[in-house]
């Protein structure tokens, strides 16, 4: 790596610095880190222009499925972290083991195998082990995710009736087994649920977050989260239960398009698959988002990628619109993919721009903490200070 690639200046920027913004910053980087964000530029640093750009930090998506080639795709965007919540524990492994190594992918923490019941959600693709019977079971099944080096624990409540289906589920017994043992552990226990019943169950056993919000109903007036954070994925939840044309709207963005390889592009053109004639929709979960943030509730943005109509790293731009029309300010949606993830999920050495915190950048044109759009307009992603090509 040469000396500029070791140390560099992010000169005459504006700045989101995870927080709040400031109209012009000197951001200096060196050795993966930011060294200051300095009122003055010094002379000699390698200079990267930033009049009429804004600085953030690099995107966490909160809520995606990892597969081969997906980090690489999503760090294009910007996403320089990556929060899976479900997936094959070896193929972690091996991802988080190449993403070390090579920062042009994002980097991954992983739920590893969620909890659910036998011949539950989801139905296919994952080991018997994922299964879980009783609370009896819940002490060594968390221990198991544990040795496997899962960084979380996803815990899946879901009977099917958000799709109109019929599916064993996990009981409120068995669910507060798994968020206790996952605590003894020092784990977050995150909950899919996409209806509200079973998402009251599951805050009821006491889990840290809904990895959703639900579908199936307006929320009830009392409908609350506590001090649980939330990760609404109104993305997914609008391209397979409402209109998917906001992801093939996306895929003609022409700040976007050019940029995706041809996964992405097939998946942003996949069509929704809510039944027929069945009361449920992305709107009933953007009135529990409102509501729940009337009450002080912490959001994440995520957007549940490799689901169909999903795509890494791009779909997340759509997710911070979509936050934004949901009544979040550009400021709130921006710090919703930056520092409330990082703080929530312990990464203390991102998702702030400031001394002594990891170079993860992102670059864009015009100014995204007012028209949350820009951030489509990426001029440069860095990595642990590495410059994206």
């Amino acid at each position: 790596m040469s000396t500029s690639d070791m140390r560099f200046l992010i000169r005459e920027v504006r700045l989101f610095d995870g927080v709040a913004a400031r109209p012009s910053a000197n951001v200096l980087v060196r050795d993966g880190k930011v060294l200051d964000v300095a009122a003055e530029a010094p002379e000699g640093w390698p200079v990267v222009e930033g009049a009429g750009r804004t600085l953030l930090p690099g995107l966490i998506d909160s809520h995606t499925h990892v597969r081969p080639g997906r980090l690489e795709q999503a760090v294009q965007f910007g996403v320089t972290t990556e929060l899976d919540m479900f997936a094959d524990p070896a193929q972690v492994a091996e991802l988080k083991r190449k993403a070390a190594a090579n920062p042009e992918m994002a980097d991954l923490r992983s739920a590893g195998i969620g909890a659910t019941a036998p011949g539950g959600h989801p139905r296919v693709g994952f080991p018997d082990h994922a299964r879980i019977s009783s609370p009896s079971e819940a002490d060594q099944f968390v221990a198991d995710r544990v040795a496997e080096g899962s960084d979380y624990l996803k815990i899946v409540v879901d009977n099917g009736i958000s799709r109109k289906d019929v599916l064993p589920s996990l009981d409120s017994a068995t669910v507060a087994a798994l968020v206790k043992a996952a605590h003894g552990h020092g784990l977050l226990a995150v909950a899919h649920a996409t209806d509200q019943a079973a998402a009251v169950m599951a805050l009821d056993a006491g889990v840290d977050g809904l990895a959703h919000l639900f579908v199936d109903g307006p929320p009830a007036a009392d409908f609350g989260v506590g001090k649980a954070f939330v990760i609404p994925t109104l993305t997914v939840l609008n391209g397979l239960w409402g209109d998917p044309a906001g992801s093939r709207a996306l895929l003609a963005d022409p700040l976007v398009r050019p940029h995706l390889d041809y996964e992405s592009v097939a998946v942003l053109g996949h069509g929704g698959y809510a039944p027929a004639g069945y009361r449920q929709g992305p709107e009933f979960a953007v009135e529990a988002l409102r509501q729940v943030r009337a009450q002080g509730a912490r959001v994440l943005a995520g957007t549940d990628a490799s689901a169909p109509t999903v795509a890494h790293g791009a779909s997340l731009h759509q997710e911070l619109a979509l936050l934004v029309e949901a009544g979040l300010t550009p400021l709130e949606a921006l710090a919703a993919a930056t520092s409330v993830p990082a703080e929530v999920f312990g990464l203390a050495d991102r998702g702030v721009v400031e001394a002594g915190r990891r170079a993860d950048l992102v670059l864009v044109d015009g100014d995204p903490t007012v028209d949350i759009l820009a951030t489509r307009a990426i001029v440069g992603v860095w990595r642990g200070g590495v410059r994206v090509r």
